[in-house]
């Protein structure tokens, strides 16, 4: 870049569009031209609490910027984002990337064509108990993953694979070095009429096992994965940021003869991934280098996300009364 500072705008400012414009607003090398939302009223609120100038659509920052956060609908990510990187602009875009893999696959050829870089914003991949975990594996031999919210109306645009489970799709996939060897899913409708519960597991070709449990009609908040290891159990709570590690000592030995077991809590108090996140994609375009969540990442994971949810849409959808 031949700038001082990186000009940027994001486009969506709803629950967390908004908090894109915070995490934006503290990086001294960016200048935050504006924000940009269809909602006038929103787009009004937005600009007086921050004091940026706010635009009705996105077409209206194009000559403006050289990066933009897109934290639009997922149906209209496609169609924005492809007009915004056809203008030579870097893209972080949420997740899930797109709907279909056709449009993931366009958004990624047209970046690859211009040179550009295009992020998914899979923020617990910056989740410092994850990165943490991930330097600590070895042979995983099963990997558990439970996602639960209690139900909100925000993000049911979607269904819970692609709302909630896709983050650990995107973690697993990425700490796991072998292709996937079968999938098997099943899931049900409880409030939406989308997939609210899902279950999903996933058989690597070297073994290793993975299953995941997401459900946004929880009565509370958890987020947790375990791995299962021949040297050590690993237990990350996202929600803290928390890693728990406990492994064979090695050398101590109880009085029955049974090898000792070691115990320790990591914390990561402070730590911000969507910061982390936001900073990581503002390096990967100043430094014109790859992404660390790239668009072919949140491709992988949404293939991954829509044949568990083919397997849930050809089963059971909802509860069923015996009579």
């Amino acid at each position: 870049m031949d700038k001082d500072r990186l000009r940027v705008a994001v486009v969506g400012v709803g629950h967390l569009g908004e908090y894109h414009v915070k995490k934006y607003r503290n990086i001294p090398s960016v200048e935050l031209v504006g924000v940009v939302d269809t909602d006038p009223d929103r787009a009004v609120e937005i600009e007086k609490r921050y004091e940026i100038k706010a635009y009705g659509g996105h077409r209206e920052i194009l000559g403006r910027v050289d990066a933009v956060s897109l934290a639009v609908p997922t149906e209209v990510h496609f169609d924005v984002a492809y007009e915004i990187l056809s203008k030579g602009i870097h893209v972080l875009i949420e997740k899930p990337i797109t709907y279909r893999l056709e449009d993931a696959d366009a958004l990624l050829r047209l970046a690859d064509e211009k040179g550009l870089v295009l992020q998914v914003g899979l923020v617990e991949r910056f989740n410092p108990a994850v990165v943490e975990m991930e330097s600590l594996l070895t042979t995983p031999v099963l990997i558990e993953s439970h996602r639960m919210n209690e139900f909100t109306t925000r993000g049911i645009d979607v269904d819970v694979v692609l709302d909630l489970m896709i983050h650990d799709l995107d973690i697993i996939l990425h700490v796991t070095p072998s292709p996937v060897r079968e999938v098997h899913a099943v899931g049900m409708s409880v409030i939406t009429d989308k997939t609210d519960i899902a279950n999903a597991r996933l058989i690597f070709e070297n073994g290793t096992v993975a299953n995941l449990t997401a459900s946004r009609v929880s009565n509370k908040t958890l987020r947790k994965i375990r791995v299962f290891q021949p040297d050590a159990y690993l237990s990350v709570n996202c929600v803290k940021r928390e890693l728990s590690v406990i492994r064979l000592d090695g050398t101590a030995r109880s009085p029955e003869g049974y090898p000792e077991l070691t115990s320790k809590k990591i914390g990561f108090p402070g730590r911000d991934p969507l910061a982390d996140e936001i900073e990581s994609f503002v390096d990967a375009v100043t430094r014109g280098s790859k992404p660390v969540v790239s668009g072919h990442d949140g491709r992988r994971a949404l293939a991954y996300a829509l044949e568990i949810i083919r397997q849930i849409e050809e089963g059971t959808r909802g509860f069923i009364t015996v009579p």
